[in-house]
């Protein structure tokens, strides 16, 4: 029974990141999950839930109860190109949650993955609107972008970057999960009778899929009888459960994944993939027993009848991993596949702060079972989601299964409407559009009402889909096609759960009328024109907002990765003014990890360049220092000639130029972390030092970075690129 019973109810919205349709053992998986299952059997499930194809618009849908595009996030930020249905941020127009439940009393918490604010916005000086505070949350302690590193990551505090020097055994989920509680304690101490909303979206499980030892050392063989045995055995687990009906079958492979069969033909390969499966359920293992601690803490506050508890994922699982998974996934996805047989070398840092490692296809496949496809698609694997709903006095328990068609959309209508909140018409002097989402609520006590929304469409990177009544018409984008010439799929989802009967060819007539439908959705939403550039336009956008010149200072905060100057296929260069007063040590700017970055440092009499293309490929560049006491400047150059070729030079006051060519630079922004000046905190970039390595034996005044967009001459030196600001 309520503690207060004149109160409304205290929320939390737990929102996990790249975890499959099966990933939960009330679900039908092998990995353990026992608190979201204890969950789930306080309340119930459902197998007919759908999300967007990728995690911002998802996460835009979510706060909103509004269709994506309508709100300007039909892609992340990253690959915004400015239309309105692409800008990367919620709209003025699309009042979020937080901003209604606070005008309605309610104290607003986040904590985790924000990724709804455009990426020239992630600096120090805001501007904040776009910010978890200027949506209507009055406390955020979590990150900008679209992953973080568990063991290093790049950290915020409500509206500025912190300086974080991880401790031994730090993991990001314990920590976002321990300041949630710290918030919810705060609060029930402060104001007892006033309801809070805290949403948690932990960066768990999207790659790099990091768990500590012990976590890893559990799953040892749990998956060496292969993806296919796996995926048959959580098939017949998710008919026993009843969460798929009995004659559900196994959509065929995907293109590109192998039969388990073929890859047992080098058992190197099995050895790779295996592991990097292990790492991916012992990260989500991990993620189950800290939700169980907030759970618990929601206990031991005396909240647990006060609040409701919705958790859910927001999209499918990740193919990014390719075919044979990889150790360092940013490199593999943006700029160069890994190969497998050098990935061997790392197998043992596997799942720690050594690799930044993803799973192979295969796996991914498994997780989304019985499903087709996977995230960015928006066949079921990538949109259909797990959703669990416990709601004392709202919601029977037991862990019954809702089939209801319902999407993301539904989420905010449905909270406003049980607690009996009108959306306002104005927010902030700014009219608000409709809210798409309907309220769910029918669902929670009836498993045999048919879906109330009538139509509901779907867009991702120019694949798309529409349901309508049970049927599902789909198209799946081939990149640079036509999307007028493509051909649509027509699956009758009533009758065919993991969408293995095309009907298309037999009922056209309904495939044509769909289409119109959602060409009619299209245009209401904003969806048009597509656009299925994903790295590509990334680097166009960066490129625009870019300055040519970046002046830095020793204990500035840091520069997020995303919002540091882009030098994709340019050339540039540092200069650091100092006063000497002594031997010089320490590093002077990193910018980056050891999976990806550079560090200007003097180390034993040695300025050093140390460009880290990957952790398997480096270049370093080293002279001794030996300038007079005194203001010194400290230099170090990229210069690009016409035919790609890139030479790295130092030099400084007093000191003789050296020069060595590299073989090949990041062709996009390939950088795992962000830029620190006078200091390396977070992951360093080079074993060379011990982190912070704080600048010392004399004044850092400050570091100028200018980047170029004209090409340096071939034998380019450091006077070329210099040469270029005349």
């Amino acid at each position: 029974m309520s503690n207060n019973p004149g109160k409304r109810p205290n929320i939390v919205v737990i929102v996990l990141d790249d975890v499959g349709f099966s990933d939960l053992g009330c679900y039908g998986s092998e990995i353990a999950t026992p608190r979201m299952d204890g969950l789930a059997h306080q309340g119930v499930r459902y197998n007919n839930f759908h999300v967007a194809a990728m995690c911002s618009p998802t996460r835009a849908s979510l706060l909103t109860g509004r269709n994506p595009h309508a709100v300007g996030v039909g892609i992340i930020a990253e690959w915004a190109n400015g239309m309105p249905g692409y800008d990367g941020r919620i709209h003025a127009s699309a009042g979020t949650l937080p901003e209604v439940l606070r005008l309605n009393g309610y104290n607003t918490l986040a904590a985790g993955k924000w990724h709804l604010a455009g990426t020239e916005e992630y600096g120090a000086a805001g501007p904040f609107d776009n910010w978890p505070s200027g949506k209507g949350f009055n406390r955020w302690y979590g990150f900008h972008g679209a992953l973080a590193d568990q063991y290093h990551p790049e950290l915020y505090v409500d509206n500025h970057p912190i300086h974080f020097d991880a401790p031994p055994g730090y993991h990001l989920t314990e920590d976002l999960v321990e300041r949630s509680i710290d918030m919810v304690r705060d609060h029930r101490v402060s104001a007892p009778d006033r309801p809070f909303l805290l949403y948690l979206a932990l960066g768990a499980c999207h790659w790099p899929h990091h768990a500590p030892p012990e976590y890893l050392a559990r799953q040892r063989g749990r998956y060496d009888a292969g993806w296919d045995a796996v995926r048959e055995q959580r098939l017949h687990k998710q008919v026993e459960l009843g969460i798929v009906p009995p004659d559900t079958r196994l959509a065929e492979h995907n293109p590109g994944v192998q039969a388990w069969a073929d890859v047992c033909a080098d058992d190197r390969l099995v050895l790779l993939s295996t592991r990097l499966q292990e790492a991916y359920a012992a990260f989500l293992e991990h993620t189950d027993d800290q939700i169980g601690r907030l759970l618990d803490a929601l206990t031991q506050f005396e909240l647990d009848d006060d609040t409701v508890v919705l958790l859910m994922s927001d999209n499918g699982a990740s193919p990014e991993g390719g075919p044979t998974g990889a150790i360092n996934l940013r490199k593999h996805m943006v700029y160069e596949k890994d190969d497998p047989v050098q990935a061997l070398k790392h197998l043992d840092a596997i799942g720690s702060e050594r690799a930044y490692n993803h799973y192979s296809t295969g796996w991914a496949q498994v997780s989304n079972t019985p499903l087709r496809w996977y995230k960015k698609y928006t066949h079921g694997g990538g949109i259909r989601s797990p959703l669990i709903v416990r709601w004392p006095g709202r919601v029977p328990a037991g862990g019954a299964i809702r089939p209801q068609f319902h999407h993301v959309i539904d989420v905010m209508p449905t909270l406003l409407g049980q607690l009996g909140i009108e959306p306002p018409s104005t927010i902030a002097g700014v009219t608000q559009q409709p809210m798409h989402g309907m309220d769910m609520s029918a669902s929670f006590s009836s498993d045999d009402l048919r879906s109330r929304r009538p139509l509901q469409y779907f867009e991702l990177l120019g694949d798309r889909a529409l349901w309508h009544d049970g049927w599902k018409a789909v198209c799946h984008h081939v990149k640079g096609t036509d999307p007028d010439t493509e051909p649509w799929e027509l699956y009758h989802l009533e009758t065919d759960f993991s969408e293995t009967t095309d009907l298309a060819a037999a009922d056209p007539e309904r495939v044509a009328t769909m289409r119109r439908q959602w060409h009619d959705e299209a245009v209401a939403n904003q969806v048009l024109p597509l656009d299925d550039r994903e790295w590509d336009r990334a680097a166009d956008r960066i490129r625009r907002l870019s300055r040519s010149q970046h002046v830095f200072y020793p204990g500035m905060s840091r520069v997020d990765r995303l919002a540091a100057p882009d030098v994709t296929g340019r050339s540039f260069a540092i200069r650091a003014e100092i006063d000497k007063e002594g031997p010089l040590d320490g590093v002077i700017l990193a910018w980056g990890s050891r999976f990806g970055g550079l560090s200007f440092y003097v180390k034993d009499g040695r300025l050093t360049l140390r460009y880290v293309f990957s952790q398997d490929e480096t270049s370093v560049l080293s002279i001794t220092e030996r300038a007079s006491e005194g203001r010194i400047e400290l230099r170090a150059a990229f210069a690009r000639g016409p035919d790609g070729s890139v030479v790295l030079t130092l030099d400084g006051t007093g000191l003789e130029a050296a020069t060595l060519p590299i073989p090949r630079t990041w062709p996009t922004h390939g950088m795992t972390a962000g830029l620190s000046c006078g200091e390396d905190r977070g992951h360093p970039v080079s074993n060379d030092y011990s982190r912070p390595s704080t600048f010392r034996g004399g004044r850092l005044r400050q570091v100028i970075v200018e980047v170029f967009d004209g090409v340096t001459p071939a034998e380019g030196t450091l006077a070329d690129v210099i040469a270029l600001e005349d």
